[in-house]
């Protein structure tokens, strides 16, 4: 039986682009995750069974930190590699992936809050499996009980192919 660790992330290079995100791994390899993330407001509530990354930007959006939550597949080796960082959460535990970014786990699914007063740039959640790939940006409540419109607009501008 493998036992899987916690494993503290390395700040990596992000792109936004016309189809969605680009994170650069420390070993030279890319994770694009494909479409214009969703505007969703905090705290966001994922589906059920998926597979949590959580992507905190820079205030300047070009770097950030990729957290995978309660992933249990990869090897710790292989993670402290690419920069990647993991969280490992037991049922009903809340967590900090980064400061202002708390995750809880319920059975199957994970509750991602953020406090935008002390996050500088952008959280993004991405939720996959075999099926599909979910993507998520998460903002303030807005006035009208909607998430709030950013000011200036993502690169991220056309939906992407998933």
């Amino acid at each position: 039986m493998v036992d899987y660790s916690e494993v503290a992330p390395d700040t990596l290079p992000v792109g936004l682009t016309d189809g969605g995100i680009v994170v650069e791994y420390l070993d030279g390899r890319e994770v694009f995750y494909h479409g214009v993330p969703e505007p969703a407001e905090t705290p966001h509530q994922t589906a059920p069974g998926k597979d949590i990354h959580v992507l905190v930007t820079d205030e300047s959006e070009t770097s950030g930190i990729l957290m995978y939550v309660d992933e249990r597949t990869t090897e710790a080796e292989i993670l402290e590699d690419t920069g990647v960082g993991r969280v490992l959460l037991d049922r009903g535990e809340l967590r900090s992936l980064f400061p202002g970014v708390e995750a809880t786990r319920d059975d199957l699914t994970y509750e991602i809050d953020v406090d935008q007063s002390v996050v500088d740039g952008r959280v993004f959640v991405f939720e996959e499996d075999q099926f599909e790939e979910l993507s998520y940006e998460l903002t303030p409540r807005g006035e009208n009980g909607g998430p709030a419109n950013r000011e200036e607009t993502p690169d991220v501008d056309a939906p992407g192919e998933g």
